[in-house]
């Protein structure tokens, strides 16, 4: 099954100029086969949002996302040495 994501154009601009990371970018963290998806507890009060915590090139990312219908919604996304550690602490 092939996974469709969306975002919103406004909030991918400010990301790009904020974390330097582009949504069409950070689908890329969703390929990596040892990828980890953690809810996002502190963010999840009107809807369910997650962690992709993936491996971009030689760094991991993370990226901030919602289910909305069959579609995975692009929230934010980033390089952060906390994503890293959670990724690196939850490897085989």
């Amino acid at each position: 099954m092939k996974s469709h994501f969306e975002w919103d154009e406004k909030k991918n601009a400010e990301n790009r100029l904020k974390h330097g990371v582009s949504f069409f970018e950070a689908q890329q963290a969703f390929l990596d086969p040892n990828r980890r998806i953690a809810e996002d507890l502190d963010h999840s009060a009107d809807e369910l949002r997650y962690y992709c915590f993936g491996q971009v090139l030689d760094n991991i990312m993370t990226v901030r996302f919602t289910y909305r219908g069959h579609k995975i919604r692009i929230i934010g996304a980033g390089y952060w040495r906390k994503g890293r550690k959670i990724y690196e602490n939850t490897s085989n």
